[in-house]
């Protein structure tokens, strides 16, 4: 990470690869399109999604993309600055304006000047410095706390949420007016569950990355490796799929991804079924292993758009015998029924 500022927040950063970053999904396809839309101009971008889908990485390639490119990118973690501090750290101060005040400081918006200043979380910034930073928007002008006299404020603005910023407003924790001011442009960003295609090429670069970084010689991961992780539910998105890979690549052993994955599922592979006296160990091992390969083939075709040629490829199946499992686990399409529900029903007729 190479500062671009003196500030320990302003930073400039490579970032994986256009191909990791988007990748073969519809969705991050139409993000890429919007991104280049608005790249050159002034418009705020608020970017939402769940935490770990790759919002800090995005905001990076729109700053690096747009004619701020050659200016600092200021990061602002508003959760992680307290909210009495927050505003100083924003607008800066003067010296002797209040106790903690020993010195003037310049605030991240100033330090952003010809920039991107990028507020982290913004869902997390106090109601009373909303309205502030609300002002500095509406006048392009900041007022250095303490001072009477402002400053021109030519930045460009990202934010980023993992909350539904609407509902927030709609529970008044925050500011309808300012909600509209930075969201000229609102990109969703899809959890990794919903688009496993990725998974392969994002895991390729994981690999790679970690083992230059720890001088290891860790193979890619091997395609049952990669068909066993689409069953995972990757409720930590992007960033924990990065954490198993970096474990992976110093263990060197893929039993430990397997050995994690089946420990943050809670349950070994077979515990759907539980003993009872009327049940033999043979049909619970059959219910089992009918119940995995029902919730891979549901992955497999979710990462494939449902596409069932495809996803017979890469299940390594004949497209008939596709079908014949297809009906017999009660799959029918995408179309038929929400996939949840869908699994849901799966299991069900499995037990």
């Amino acid at each position: 990470m190479a500062l671009c500022a003196n500030h320990p927040y302003a930073y400039q950063e490579a970032g994986p690869p256009e191909s990791v970053i988007f990748g073969k999904s519809e969705t991050m396809a139409a993000v890429r399109r919007n991104l280049l839309k608005v790249a050159d101009t002034n418009i705020p971008v608020l970017i939402e999604g769940e935490s770990g889908t790759g919002k800090e990485v995005i905001c990076n390639y729109l700053h690096r993309h747009s004619v701020w490119q050659h200016g600092p990118l200021v990061k602002v973690s508003c959760p992680a600055i307290p909210g009495t501090t927050l505003e100083s750290e924003l607008f800066g101060q003067q010296h002797g304006t209040f106790a903690a005040a020993f010195s003037t400081g310049t605030g991240d918006i100033e330090m952003a000047s010809r920039g991107t200043l990028f507020l982290d979380e913004i869902s997390e910034l106090n109601v009373s410095v909303q309205s502030k930073f609300l002002q500095a928007l509406q006048d392009g002008q900041l007022q250095t706390i303490g001072s009477t006299l402002g400053k021109k404020a030519d930045i460009r603005v990202i934010c980023t949420t993992n909350r539904q910023l609407q509902q927030e407003v709609k529970g008044a924790r925050f500011r309808q007016d300012l909600y509209y001011r930075i969201s000229g442009l609102v990109l969703r960003l899809p959890p990794l569950r919903e688009r496993l295609e990725d998974l392969n090429q994002l895991s390729e670069y994981f690999v790679a990355l970690y083992n230059e970084r720890y001088q290891c010689s860790a193979a890619p991961l091997s395609q049952s490796t990669l068909l066993r992780m689409t069953t995972h539910s990757w409720t930590g998105n992007i960033r924990e799929l990065e954490n198993l890979v970096k474990r992976y690549v110093v263990e060197g052993n893929e039993e430990a991804i397997l050995r994690e994955l089946a420990h943050r599922e809670g349950v070994p592979v077979c515990a759907d079924a539980h003993p009872t006296p009327a049940l033999s160990l043979g049909q619970l091992t059959r219910d089992a292993t009918r119940a995995m390969e029902s919730r891979i083939i549901l992955s497999t075709l979710r990462a494939n758009q449902w596409n069932r040629k495809r996803t017979a490829h890469a299940l390594k199946i004949s497209y008939r015998s596709l079908l014949y499992k297809l009906h017999k686990s009660g799959i029918q399409s995408r179309h038929g029924a929400d996939s949840a529900d869908v699994q849901g029903k799966t299991l069900e007729n499995l037990s």
